[in-house]
Order: structure tokens, then C-alpha cells, then sequence
């Protein structure tokens, strides 16, 4: 078994070699300049065409891993070189759709994908998983937009601080992630595209060492990860189709 490992280690040290490399590459080619800031850096469009490079490696954080869930959504992919106008639409109309209600919205994973979050003090009461009727609208909006994106999967995530029980945070984080996840389904996103999970504390966005950073740990975060249409070709390859 050890010699099995050692044997087939360089073979995964030159593919991940060889996908740093295409995404350097890529990433220097496709610089531009940030008309707000002034800064340089890589356009979606170049990120776009580097997923479709090196596939499975930018989108391996998926819940459940990428391929299976590609294939079972039936998800055609954006074009590489579309992914990243899409992306930049998506997230303006999400913020636009949500602005004034303390929902934030982000680009994440290297422009990869973009993270919804929902902080608990809008969504949730304490202690709670019943999304309160006043944020419900504000959830219809937002599976409003994922169904007008249909080539992404969603995974939705739920955190806590760190009062109380690990065991009680974990499954508080769970059913949070969960109703939300379900909420969503039942505006009309296709479940085949979505999971979700729960990560109590273990995550925190701020310290736990004051109200505030308490407070901005507390939430649930939905991620959108969009997919390719050459991750899509490499997502059949690997499930043998």
C-alpha cells in the first residue's frame, strides 16, 4: 500500500503543477485594470476560461463533491468565456434584490463563486430554526435569482457562535442550513442542485470575543458556484459518460 502511494505521488504533484501553471498563466494574461480602485487584477472572463483549464481543481469545496452533482442536476454549463459577465450580472442583481435588508453579497474562492450571506439578527429568531415571515420575502427574491441562473450548484451552510453546547450549536446549524436549503426548493430551486450542511462554531467569520463578532458569526451562507460547460464535459468523463 505505501509504495502505491509513493508511486502515484508524482503523478499527482505534476497535475496540480500543471494547474497552478495554466491558472498563473491565465491569471497574468488577463489582468485588468479596476476602474473604481485603480488596482489591478484577474478579469472573470479569464477566470472563467481558466475553470474550464483545470476543472475539478477550482470547484472542489463542493458539499458532496462536484462531478456526481453536475451530472444529477443536469446542469449545460456557461460557456468559459461567458462565466464571467454572467457572474458579475448575478451578483449586482442579488444586491440590488436585497439591498437595505442587511443580506450581504460577495464574490469568494478567487471569483469563483459568490456567497450569500444571511445574517441571523434578519433571519432567525434566537435560538431558532423558523425563518422569521418578515425575511421570507427577501428569501423568495433570492431563489428568484438562482432560478434565473440555473448552470450553478448551491450549497448552503449554517454557523453559530460559540454559546452554548457544541452538540446543540451543531444541530442548530444544521436545521438553519436545512430550512433555508428546503425554503429555497420550495421557491422553485431544483433540489438536484443544492445541499447543505452545518458547521456550528468551527467557522467563525469574526471573534467570539465580542457582541458584534458574535453576532456576525451567527448566520447562514448560501454559496453559488457557477459550472462550465468544459466542466460539465469533465464531470461526464469522470462518472464514465
Amino acid at each position: 500500500m505505501t509504495s502505491a502511494r509513493l508511486t502515484n505521488a508524482p503523478r499527482t504533484t505534476a497535475k496540480a503543477a500543471i494547474a497552478s501553471l495554466a491558472v498563473l498563466s491565465l491569471m497574468t494574461a488577463g489582468c485588468v485594470t479596476d476602474p473604481n480602485t485603480g488596482h489591478r487584477k484577474v478579469s472573470r472572463t479569464a477566470i472563467g476560461i481558466g475553470a474550464g483549464v483545470v476543472g475539478g481543481f477550482l470547484i472542489g469545496g463542493l458539499i458532496g463533491g462536484a462531478a456526481g452533482r453536475i451530472i444529477g442536476a443536469g446542469i449545460g454549463g456557461v460557456a468559459g468565456g461567458g462565466i464571467g459577465y454572467s457572474m458579475d450580472r448575478q451578483i449586482r442583481e442579488l444586491r440590488e434584490k436585497t439591498e437595505g435588508t442587511g443580506v450581504e453579497v460577495a464574490s469568494v474562492d478567487n471569483n469563483q463563486a459568490i456567497m450569500v450571506n444571511l445574517p441571523d439578527s434578519v433571519s432567525f429568531d434566537t435560538d431558532s430554526y423558523a425563518i422569521k415571515p418578515e425575511f421570507r420575502p427577501v428569501l423568495d427574491r433570492i431563489a428568484d435569482n438562482i432560478g434565473k441562473y440555473p448552470d450553478s450548484l448551491i450549497d448552503v451552510y449554517g454557523h453559530t457562535d460559540l454559546t452554548g453546547t457544541p452538540a446543540h450549536n451543531q444541530v442548530l446549524s444544521e436545521n438553519r442550513a436545512r430550512t433555508v436549503g428546503d425554503y429555497l426548493v420550495t421557491r422553485g430551486v431544483s433540489g438536484s442542485r443544492l445541499r447543505t450542511q452545518g458547521f456550528a462554531a468551527t467557522m467563525p467569520a469574526a471573534s467570539n470575543d465580542t457582541v458584534e463578532g458574535r453576532a456576525r458569526n451567527r448566520r447562514v451562507e448560501i454559496k453559488i458556484v457557477p459550472i462550465t460547460q468544459d466542466q460539465v464535459r469533465a464531470a461526464r468523463a469522470a462518472q464514465g459518460q
